[in-house]
């Protein structure tokens, strides 16, 4: 039996006494409950604070929404499809006690145009590095919500020189027929009047723009090129990355997170019991504090991961 969160004995991470144990075949066989864990994924609430100026950049051929808290090491955070930078809003201002945070809305979300109108997570992962050069970032750490970690997935490997850490929440190597068959049930007839209202909050350039966003979800289905990674090509990944999932998610199951953490180097696994997609809301503020534990271990720290311990679990 493997244990799917290596040894990190004076590391101090949080998430150490939340390891799930995996197979060798990569079947879960049992967990550990996470104390005060939300037992459903909660959505944030509306931010209190004040909202940050935002500003635009021009970045492939498109307008850029982005905003900047706080100081020190960079730090990116990549929203999901269909959301924006919105989402990070209520936790930005913790992330930035000890960084410089950097919130893109994603080509064709929130305040940013797509004059292509298509999206791929390689498009995705180009202009958040055009972004950084604007910016004159060059190395950084980085959080990614589902296609913002897929974004991050080819960033740290287009140029893993520039990616020292990072959190895929809820993302995936590629899409299996989960996904494809709720990708393809998405639909702009079936959007509720609430998603419509949802929607028009976050996303200010208009219906069209929405209904581009459902048009290109929906198109995600057939796309066979785009997240098709494997687990050879993974291994170019220098980051140190800790893969959060949620064992309910009904758009990739478990022994897809475990296949990733398998195939990156500098891999961490954290399942969280009876968590859905995107299963860090919950409780925010531990997975703010976790995150930051993660963070804060130095880049150029080597760490090996322990060899596979074969047996029977108890």
């Amino acid at each position: 039996m493997q244990n799917a969160s290596p040894a990190l004995d004076g590391l101090g991470f949080a998430f150490a006494v939340m390891s799930v144990f995996v197979s060798l075949t990569g079947n879960v066989v049992g967990q550990v409950q996470l104390p005060n864990q939300a037992p459903v994924q909660t959505p944030f609430q509306a931010p209190t604070q004040a909202q940050p100026e935002g500003r635009l950049a021009s970045v492939n051929g498109m307008q850029m929404y982005y905003e900047v808290y706080g100081e020190g090491r960079p730090l990116v955070l990549l929203h999901g499809f269909k959301a924006s930078s919105e989402v990070w809003r209520p936790i930005a201002l913790d992330f930035a006690k000890q960084h410089r945070v950097i919130v893109p809305d994603l080509r064709g979300h929130g305040r940013s145009t797509n004059p292509a109108k298509q999206f791929t997570h390689r498009q995705s992962a180009l202009d958040v590095f055009g972004l950084l050069d604007l910016l004159k970032i060059d190395q950084f750490s980085a959080i990614g919500i589902s296609s913002g970690g897929m974004s991050l997935l080819h960033m740290a490997t287009q140029r893993p020189d520039r990616v020292e850490a990072m959190i895929l929440i809820g993302a995936t190597m590629y899409f299996p027929d989960e996904a494809r068959a709720l990708m393809g049930q998405t639909t702009i007839e079936s959007i509720t009047p609430e998603e419509w209202q949802h929607a028009r909050r976050i996303h200010k350039l208009g219906d069209d723009q929405i209904r581009e966003l459902v048009r290109q979800f929906n198109a995600l289905k057939d796309s066979y090129d785009d997240m098709n990674f494997t687990p050879p090509f993974l291994s170019k990944i220098r980051a140190r990355t800790l893969i959060i999932h949620g064992d309910r998610d009904p758009f990739f199951p478990v022994p897809m997170a475990v296949e990733m953490y398998r195939a990156i180097p500098q891999a961490y696994l954290w399942v969280i019991p009876n968590g859905g997609h995107v299963p860090v809301f919950g409780d925010p503020g531990y997975f703010v504090k976790t995150s930051l534990e993660f963070l804060q271990v130095s880049a150029k720290a080597e760490e090996v991961r322990p060899p596979v311990q074969t047996g029977r679990g108890r």
